[in-house]
């Protein structure tokens, strides 16, 4: 069995709007699921805002501090856990991309730029006076669920939507998005990348599949992530290394096989040289 499960909207105490939304203040949500603060990760999207207290948030191996006005947005497969004060307040909204995508039809989750793809940023700082316009859009979602009336889904949906164009305004407005014209590229290399990564490990590949020249696609990669298209080839390859990791069913040679490294010795240099640990000292120092 996996010491770190990975968890459905079910496994929560989901409202009678929708099975497939979730929303409680967080000091609630802790009540019955204190379980969140221990590594796991979700196949649904999250969406947690802090109005109060502090602490830490790790995802994917890097750790926030926890502050009112932080907004953390999670896309599913990423690992994460909490480190909580006792007064903590907030709101923590679970939501699937299905529910979502079939609702609005002409535009999905990935539209916004911070579900781009596993190197955007998952943390969005806001203003005090930022925080005070979202969070009425919180309490009324919030009150929805829980006094469902006649096109309760369709409020909630629209709140939902608002909450995300405000968000991603604040993403762009604070540097997560700088050339709104290579928005699609960097968009469609995601995606690519998340079902190509294990097998497909150049980046002319990705380029000739962008249709787009290897140099182009390299300027792209530069100006959005600050990195060459390689080294974010390497980078997904390393974090999806870092969450098998965490599996101690698995041997270092399974996760280089499962990654499509038939050389293990290659793979234990291109996981140090990103890490500046082996995998097996990463494996170690987090048991």
């Amino acid at each position: 069995m996996k010491k770190y499960p990975v968890y459905s909207i079910q496994r929560f105490n989901c409202n009678s709007v929708n099975s497939d939304f979730y929303i409680n203040t967080f000091k609630n949500h802790l009540i019955t699921h204190r379980f969140v603060e221990q590594p796991h990760r979700h196949d649904f999207y999250v969406l947690v805002f802090f109005t109060a207290g502090s602490g830490t948030h790790n995802v994917d191996f890097n750790t926030y501090n926890i502050q009112p006005h932080r907004v953390f947005v999670l896309q599913p497969g990423q690992m994460h856990h909490w480190s909580l004060s006792e007064d903590i307040e907030g709101y923590v909204v679970f939501y699937s991309p299905e529910m979502y995508n079939l609702y609005f039809g002409q535009k999905d989750l990935d539209g916004f730029a911070f579900y781009y793809s596993a190197h955007t940023k998952s943390e969005i700082v806001l203003s005090a006076t930022e925080s005070e316009a979202l969070e009425p859009l919180f309490k009324m979602m919030l009150l929805e669920s829980q006094a469902p009336k006649n096109f309760a889904q369709d409020k909630i949906l629209n709140l939902l939507d608002i909450i995300h164009i405000e968000l991603a305004r604040k993403y762009q407005d604070s540097g997560g998005v700088h050339a709104p014209a290579y928005m699609g590229k960097i968009k469609q290399l995601g995606q690519l990348l998340e079902a190509k990564f294990a097998q497909e490990k150049t980046a002319s590949f990705y380029a000739n599949a962008l249709n787009i020249s290897l140099k182009h696609l390299n300027r792209i990669c530069n100006e959005m992530l600050q990195k060459t298209t390689t080294e974010v080839i390497a980078q997904r390859v390393v974090l999806e290394a870092k969450r098998m990791l965490m599996d101690k069913n698995l041997t270092v040679n399974e996760i280089a096989n499962h990654l499509g490294y038939e050389d293990y010795s290659y793979f234990v240099r291109l996981f140090k040289k990103h890490t500046g640990k082996t995998p097996k000292v990463f494996r170690t120092q987090r048991e």
